[in-house]
């Protein structure tokens, strides 16, 4: 039985001492933050790892029955944090990464500073006056792609996801993880991403958080962006240049000024409140 730094792949760089857990999103894995890992080397301690069944994560840890919800990587995600002993981790989720990490601060507030949702999502399926973006025929049609020819489904969907066409070499940067991928593990994942609805849990929220939003992103539009804000208390949201679902290969120096922004900002108001609170009076 693998340790938990062993079954998610972990690895911890940089020199700092504020940490920032950067977590993955559905069919990638921990190399896909590769564009944006240098500018925070100096100033923070990066976590980066690899969910079960994703790059290079112990599979024969993989069980079925817990990873059929996003609870079970939620609880892979608190598993590592407590590992390391970590406190006031910075969670930078991709997609699907963004409730995994809200279920993860819902179960223990205490070790997250804010959370940065990247493109993320609390259900993907259009519902009465909710637009998430797909239809559940259409689901149901990306499942039946992935059970019978998984990597022609995958060659299919990163340029639809990717939305920039003219920089091919995007596409081939994240058409490399999906083929990485174990299908079977793959369609169950994308099963417990795309079935999931936790739009009731944004309201249990306590820990501050930031959407950001790319343009052109089917699987995470503007809409949800603004769904997330109005429903979950201390969330901002900031529309980016941006196109398409991965800015962060397709757009990092964006994604990195956005992230450094509320990371940076939100430190100095907190500096400017501990030194207010040591002026005589």
């Amino acid at each position: 039985m693998s340790t938990i730094i062993e079954r998610n792949h972990v690895n911890v760089i940089g020199s700092g001492e504020r940490v920032i857990m950067l977590a993955h999103g559905f069919g990638c894995d921990q190399t896909t933050w590769r564009f944006i890992t240098d500018a925070f080397l100096k100033d923070y301690k990066l976590i980066l790892f690899d969910y079960v069944g994703c790059g290079l994560s112990d599979i024969s840890e993989y069980d079925y029955h817990k990873y059929a919800t996003l609870d079970g990587y939620a609880c892979d995600v608190l598993d590592i944090i407590e590992a390391l002993k970590l406190k006031e981790v910075i969670f930078i989720g991709h997609s699907v990464s963004g409730m995994i990490g809200m279920l993860a601060a819902l179960q223990k507030p205490e070790l997250f500073e804010k959370l940065i949702f990247i493109g993320a999502s609390p259900k993907y399926i259009n519902a009465n006056q909710y637009f998430g973006g797909l239809e559940r025929d259409q689901v149901e049609e990306l499942f039946n792609s992935m059970a019978n020819d998984y990597l022609g489904w995958a060659k299919y969907m990163v340029p639809e996801v990717m939305q920039n066409a003219d920089h091919p070499k995007f596409g081939e940067v994240l058409l490399e993880s999906f083929e990485a991928m174990n299908p079977k593990m793959a369609l169950a994942f994308a099963k417990a991403t795309f079935n999931c609805d936790y739009r009731d849990r944004l309201k249990e929220l306590t820990v501050p958080s930031v959407s950001l939003q790319a343009k052109e992103d089917f699987i995470s539009s503007e809409s949800v962006g603004n769904y997330i804000k109005r429903h979950t208390p201390h969330n901002t949201m900031h529309m980016m240049n941006a196109t398409g679902h991965y800015p962060h290969i397709s757009a990092p120096e964006e994604t990195i000024k956005a992230i450094k922004s509320y990371i940076e900002t939100d430190s100095k108001l907190k500096g400017k409140i501990r030194d207010s609170r040591l002026q005589p009076v």
